[in-house]
């Protein structure tokens, strides 16, 4: 298995601490996979996780800012969000249209009661952590 390391933010880990319990682990679930994802892109050998804005947020070398949150005045849905002035989500529109909720282009919106499908989703964060890598390509190489 190839090198790989994880610089993280203590502060990251209070933020999770600060969900209500049932919101704490679906962005607990959110962070599993956003780091097994990164862990198993070739050319990723490491992940920054840190607060932007005060959300948890994941930052690769050739990548783009992924962000996520929890916001008490939606308490049925958390959220992944991604720079607005990028192509991501706009292509996550695309090329999965009946997966997701969205909205406008900075988020995939999850309500408490969905069943995130995986294998979609990692496809989404895989884009984002090389973005500057894939971006000229027509879906992102999704």
């Amino acid at each position: 298995m190839k090198n790989f390391e994880l610089k993280t933010n203590p502060e990251v880990e209070l933020v999770f601490a600060n969900y209500p319990e049932e919101v704490r682990k679906k962005m607990i679930g959110l962070r599993e996979l956003i780091l097994e994802t990164a862990k198993e892109l070739e050319g990723v050998t490491s992940l920054e996780e840190t607060l932007k804005w005060g959300e948890p947020s994941y930052l690769t070398k050739h990548g783009s800012t992924l962000r996520m949150d929890w916001k008490a005045k939606t308490p049925n849905q958390y959220a992944m969000y991604f720079k607005c002035t990028s192509r991501l989500v706009e292509t996550f529109r695309v090329v999965f249209e009946n997966t997701f909720g969205f909205e406008g282009n900075r988020a995939i919106i999850f309500q408490m009661d969905d069943q995130i499908p995986k294998n979609e989703l990692k496809e989404c964060i895989k884009a984002t952590l090389t973005y500057h890598k894939v971006k000229q390509l027509p879906t992102l190489g999704i």
